[in-house]
């Protein structure tokens, strides 16, 4: 079988019932963002062919299975994380397969949990895109049509604090210019899956960095009324119909960082977000009106924003030596 998103369709059903099965199946392929099942999708592979190769059964897979999957990870190099989310896709595999799911067995959280203290679980940060950092990759960005958009794009993944997939997701029809700034509706995002939309403010601007003005220069001369606001653009200058996609705006990120004199291998497409809520918090910004923009569900991921910014304001050991 290709996918364990699949395994619906090979359980006899009567043929009235198909229609509506192959419904359901979509719905049930729903539930998961897009980005997750093609996550969940590679890692299973990955689980599958290994198990092929030591001749074991990966669906049902037994607990004593993944755990020693999980050891081979860590003799691969995976990270803690990783191997996290791999145990995540062989738990939703055995779900939908309305199978017992191994990933529960206590012999299978204890290897994970001591992969955790042997190897470490500290996630490897991006570094920030912050105000100066910003101007910089936006300054970098040629007069081209290609330049334009990437400028808009760096300016407004700031501005809003976007996510690559919200941003990418972004249709003309969404926004609205006001003499603030721009409002921008975001249709779903990753702590919205089902699609109740909420609308954000963008503030303009100085004049060589304004995410509205920006925006404006590319939608103008790309000749973009509606649909996709940021789309592909071929050798010939052809702006495509489609979407640009998530990795996208992670190659765009790190091509203008590096333009700009840094480390591209430190920037990603988080680089934006991250960089409007660490600039916002060296700022002094309300952490309530920050939360407006990003969206975040939890005030202790924000606070984490704020602890970064301000880890040496007033430092207890300011003038000691």
């Amino acid at each position: 079988m290709s996918s364990p998103l699949a395994l619906a369709d090979v359980f006899p059903v009567p043929a009235a019932l198909a229609p509506e099965l192959a419904a359901a199946i979509e719905y049930a392929k729903a539930e998961k963002a897009p980005a997750t099942r093609k996550a969940y999708g590679t890692d299973f592979r990955l689980f599958r062919a290994w198990c092929d190769e030591k001749q074991v059964e990966a669906l049902p897979a037994s607990p004593e299975t993944v755990a020693a999957y999980l050891a081979h990870g860590v003799k691969e190099g995976a990270k803690a994380s990783t191997l996290g989310r791999r145990l995540a896709a062989i738990r939703y595999a055995h779900k939908l397969a309305s199978l017992p799911t191994p990933t529960d067995a206590e012999a299978v959280k204890a290897t994970l949990r001591g992969i955790r203290r042997s190897i470490g679980a500290a996630k490897v940060k991006k570094a920030p895109a912050v105000t100066s950092r910003i101007k910089a990759m936006a300054e970098a960005c040629p007069a081209t049509l290609i330049g334009k958009r990437d400028r808009a794009l760096l300016l407004l993944g700031f501005g809003g604090a976007f996510r690559r997939s919200e941003l990418v997701a972004l249709d003309v029809e969404h926004l609205e210019e006001t003499a603030e700034g721009l409002r921008a509706f975001i249709a779903k995002s990753k702590t919205d899956q089902e699609a109740q939309g909420v609308t954000i403010g963008i503030a303009r601007g100085s004049s060589s960095a304004c995410p509205v003005a920006a925006l404006r220069e590319w939608l103008d001369a790309a000749g973009i009324t509606s649909g996709p606001v940021f789309r592909p653009i071929n050798k010939a200058g052809t702006v495509g119909a489609d979407r640009l996609t998530d990795r996208s705006v992670a190659n765009i990120v790190k091509a203008y960082a590096g333009r700009a004199g840094l480390d591209a291998s430190q920037f990603s497409g988080h680089s934006l977000r991250r960089g409007f809520l660490t600039s916002a918090a060296a700022a002094g910004k309300s952490i309530f009106r920050m939360r407006d923009v990003s969206r975040h569900k939890s005030i202790e991921t924000m606070s984490g924003y704020v602890q970064e910014a301000e880890l040496f304001k007033e430092h207890a050991g300011a003038g000691l030596l």
